[in-house]
């Protein structure tokens, strides 16, 4: 079984002009989907293989599902599986579709897309090419796993980061969601973002922010929530002046909202600890670090 349509992501890339990207993609992608990329592969890979040969048994699909846990992004609904993952990235997608700019007919970036359900809603709303971009290799494999499902053939999900991927210029929209507070540059990494979009092009920002006026950031010595990779916390002033510094424009909150564990949670589909735990049991307004719990704000801005 083939994992990736190379032909059509090849023809996806002429399209955007990306087509002398190939001889440095295909060596990449095929080293990261391999027992070389991850020791798991092997097994990862048998699951999507049986999958594609139990069809129309529910039972068995959805046992072979739940060996590619943990899910992180979903909910997916498979015939007669439901995916139900830590997120219920349903709910954030709520919150942006209507003030961004349409998608129907535009080329997509997806940073840090996860196992590509978001890179599937963009399809679902009419963008013609969808590029996801993402380094750990368990969710590309998820991704492959879903994409059986669905017929998306112009959605892919490549094991990858931003700097590997050769994007200048090329997107009419760019995502990048849930990964602003993992660099630890993150101007840089508002630059590269600007640096994929077409002139007039949409950005789709999603990250965390501290409360309070004042344009101000701040580094959490040790861990946030529980998470250790977690560099830099800006309020929304100082996230605006980022923006502006690294190019864009006409910069717009859509949504701020505290995320909470009736929207990300352990399941069945992701046993492990989640947000509840990294709360304080006497005040979930604060973490277990004594930080703000999280808050997320959506900023949409363009590439001028």
């Amino acid at each position: 079984m083939t994992l990736i349509d190379y032909p059509g992501l090849w023809r996806c890339l002429d399209d955007l002009g990306l087509g002398d990207c190939r001889e440095q993609l295909e060596p990449l992608i095929r080293r990261r989907l391999s027992d070389e990329g991850h020791g798991d592969f092997r097994a990862w890979r048998e699951v999507v293989e049986e999958l594609n040969t139990e069809a129309g048994n529910s039972d068995v699909m959805r046992r072979l599902l739940l060996r590619l846990s943990p899910w992180r992004k979903g909910p997916f609904e498979l015939d007669e599986i439901t995916i139900d993952a830590e997120w219920r990235s349903n709910l954030k997608w709520e919150r942006l579709e209507a003030g961004i700019a349409p998608l129907n007919g535009r080329s997509v970036l997806d940073v840090g897309c996860g196992n590509g359900y978001y890179a599937l809603r963009m399809h679902n709303q009419g963008a013609r090419a969808v590029i996801g971009l993402d380094p750990t290799v368990l969710y590309v494999m998820q991704f492959i796993a879903v994409q059986q499902f669905f017929h998306a053939p112009a959605v892919f999900v490549l094991p990858m980061r931003l700097d590997e991927f050769p994007a200048a210029q090329s997107f009419d929209t760019t995502f990048s969601m849930g990964v602003l507070y993992h660099q630890r540059s993150p101007l840089d990494h508002l630059r590269q973002l600007h640096d994929t979009l077409r002139q007039g092009g949409q950005l789709v920002l999603e990250t965390l922010y501290l409360p309070g006026e004042e344009p101000c950031a701040r580094t959490p010595p040790d861990r946030y929530a529980r998470m250790r990779n977690v560099w830099l916390l800006p309020t929304i002033a100082e996230l605006r002046t980022w923006l502006a510094r690294t190019g864009f424009e006409d910069i717009r909150i859509l949504d701020k909202s505290r995320t909470t564990p009736d929207e990300q949670r352990s399941t069945e589909w992701m046993t492990f600890e989640s947000l509840a735990t990294a709360l304080r049991p006497d005040d979930p307004r604060r973490t277990v670090e004594d930080w703000p719990a999280p808050r997320r704000v959506i900023v949409v801005a363009n590439s001028p």
